[in-house]
């Protein structure tokens, strides 16, 4: 049995977590106590509430004085960035690693153009099969998920496409 329920509190949390990994947003100083704490405190609800906390929010935290609080705040606004198949990965659908967000990112070039997909443009792609297209095509269903990649959008989180050059032998 596996939970779908994305306010699911351990839900949030694990998705937190892999939303800042340093495969995945980077962001240094969002480790699992500082997330609990977060949430704990009521102060983020999914990944893109991280994009609204301000340094007056953390300070006075247990363990946040001013400077922690502006180290963790630039981090977060360092991510506003990322490279697109960071970001794919970074926002958990099922069965899309590392290597396949970058598939995804190669072939679509950005979130836009991967939300709308279909079926058979998914399993084009190389590496790409049923399984994780029906995956993808399941993520971008649920209503939650899209509200969360709008609000990641209206924040200012702009993705960024780099094209890699695969070497032939």
């Amino acid at each position: 049995v596996r939970c779908v329920n994305g306010g699911c509190p351990a839900i949030v949390r694990e998705s937190l977590i892999h939303f800042a990994s340093r495969k995945a947003m980077d962001i240094e100083g969002l480790g699992e106590k500082v997330v609990d704490l977060l949430i704990e405190r009521d102060l983020v609800r999914d990944y893109s509430s991280l994009y609204e906390l301000r340094v007056e929010s953390l300070s006075g935290l247990p363990g946040f004085a001013e400077k922690k609080s502006k180290a963790l705040v630039e981090q977060i606004q360092k991510s506003r960035a990322p490279e697109l198949s960071r970001l794919i990965y970074a926002i958990g659908i099922r069965f899309v690693g590392e290597r396949s967000a970058r598939l995804l990112a190669d072939q679509f070039g950005s979130m836009e153009r991967l939300t709308s997909a279909s079926f058979d443009e998914l399993i084009e792609v190389p590496e790409i099969g049923p399984k994780v297209a029906d995956a993808v095509l399941f993520f971008f269903s649920v209503p939650g998920n899209v509200e969360r990649l709008q609000r990641l959008r209206s924040l200012g989180v702009e993705p960024v496409h780099v094209a890699r050059v695969e070497s032939g032998a």
